[in-house]
């Protein structure tokens, strides 16, 4: 029997030129995306003028264009800005980079009337634009614009980050910008952090909600945060890259250093440059009465600037009692990692226990699951059963699989749970994933060595025939029971 011919650019070659030349023109016959690419690749084969044209031609086009984009057409104009993209990034920007640099910032600037044509839920159009904002970086390093023109250009851009298209700007330009180019961008983003937005008098100013000063938002006030939000992370990025940990720790608030997240932040960059005295100071600062594992973040920090200052002994209670409150996995690996050895054999058994007895039955599952200790997973299980909620199908459904086989037991019991906890509230969508994990539990039945006190699998099933006899959309979903 002859094998089918594999489809690869090889044995696509030996068509011939002729040939494939019709094939695509046959198949560009019906789709507008193919025979737009044709056409760049054409214009591209002539000249780079000619393919800098043609890409103009549908970027104004585009610009233009006030039609809402329905969700079953997204991804084909998704595919057709990409495209362009494509045509820029790898076929302009290899003859002409300074006429690629241009038109990707005027492809970037689409990004306004588009997202306000469609509904970028599912994020494939952001994807797009994030990628056109990756390629800005190696298209300004080939086309080597002034130093000072580029800083313009990326102030505006920046101006104009409604969408999030430029949250990666400043780190794929930093190197094109250099020393002369981040100092003359920082100087605009102050000055524009200097300059009020004008507010108009009386009347002429807009209310656009209710709930600010005098019961009112105003258009301005919005626009005046706006304005201080860019200034202020552009500048946050550009002290990272002039390494000017005070420059970026000037331009937090008192209030805003009490925040874990940011006064862990500045500890990082003041730990980095050698400065964990500071550090610790910064950390301190912070406001002390966060819940548990809201501020994991702060809580690493702390640990490694207590290590910078030779607190070994301090910093290592502090990762334990870190992992006590919070079961994270990494504090308890960096604190294994830093004892001798057999002696992290004990403390692994510690944190078993530790685990075993934490209030939260959810967190631990997930702890033992993932770390991974499968058999002390299933003994928590067993032992605890009762406060499992069958709800939380996205951590208990891949435990079951986890501990199914060796662990059966524990694995129908998390089973049981979502079963029950969806026929308890007729959760009528869920019916399908329920009789899956019926038909589940009845798999591996016969694993199950001891079963201690629950009840077998056709003791539990007419247990719900009984409690849950009209739900009959579910009872469908299974083969009729055996005589």
């Amino acid at each position: 029997m002859a094998t089918k011919p594999a489809i690869n650019a090889k044995s696509i070659e030996k068509l011939g030129a002729a040939r494939l030349a019709e094939l695509l023109f046959e198949i560009s016959a019906g789709d507008a995306a193919l025979k737009r690419r044709l056409r760049f690749e054409l214009a591209g084969a002539q000249s780079p003028a000619e393919a800098a044209r043609e890409i103009r031609k549908r970027l104004a086009s585009l610009a233009k264009a006030r039609g809402f984009i329905d969700w079953n057409k997204m991804r084909a104009f998704a595919a057709e800005l990409d495209t362009i993209r494509r045509a820029i990034a790898d076929q302009l920007a290899q003859s002409d980079a300074a006429e690629a640099l241009d038109l990707m910032m005027r492809f970037m600037s689409l990004a306004a009337p588009v997202f306000g044509r469609c509904d970028d839920s599912n994020g494939i159009v952001s994807n797009v634009f994030r990628g056109a904002c990756g390629n800005l970086g190696a298209i300004a390093a080939a086309a080597r614009p002034q130093p000072q023109h580029l800083a313009n250009q990326a102030f505006e851009a920046l101006k104009a980050n409604d969408h999030g298209q430029y949250d990666g700007l400043i780190e794929t330009l930093a190197p094109v910008l250099g020393a002369s180019g981040l100092e003359h961008l920082k100087s605009r983003m102050l000055e524009l952090a200097k300059t009020p937005v004008p507010k108009p008098a009386g009347k002429d100013r807009v209310v656009i909600g209710w709930g600010g000063n005098n019961g009112r938002i105003y258009a301005d006030e919005i626009e005046e945060r706006h304005r201080q939000s860019v200034a202020r992370l552009a500048l946050e990025q550009i002290a990272d890259h002039q390494a000017d940990v005070d420059g970026y720790i000037s331009l937090q608030s008192q209030k805003a250093r009490r925040v874990p997240r940011i006064s862990a932040g500045i500890a990082q960059r003041l730990l980095s440059s050698g400065r964990a005295e500071e550090a610790l100071q910064a950390l301190n600062a912070a406001d002390g009465d966060f819940p548990p594992g809201l501020a994991h973040e702060w809580e690493t920090t702390r640990a490694e600037v207590l290590d910078a200052l030779c607190k070994n002994t301090e910093a290592q209670a502090f990762r334990w009692s870190c992992f006590e409150r919070t079961l994270a996995a990494d504090h308890l690996r960096n604190f294994l990692k830093r004892l001798p050895d057999f002696d992290d054999v004990q403390a692994e058994d510690r944190a078993m226990a530790v685990a075993l007895a934490f209030p939260e039955i959810h967190v631990a599952l997930h702890f033992l699951v993932t770390w991974p200790a499968l058999a002390k997973a299933a003994l928590l299980v067993e032992a605890r059963r009762a406060e499992l909620d069958g709800n939380l199908y996205e951590l208990l459904t891949p435990a079951a699989q986890a501990l199914e086989g060796k662990y059966s037991l524990a694995a129908t019991l998390l089973r049981r749970a979502m079963i029950n906890h969806i026929l308890d509230y007729s959760k009528a969508t869920r019916y399908r994933h329920a009789a899956r994990h019926l038909l589940e539990c009845e798999s591996v039945e016969s694993s199950i060595a001891d079963r201690r006190t629950y009840p077998t699998h056709h003791d539990y099933v007419n247990e719900l025939r009984r409690l849950h006899p009209r739900n009959s959309a579910f009872w469908t979903l299974l083969p009729p029971p055996s005589e």
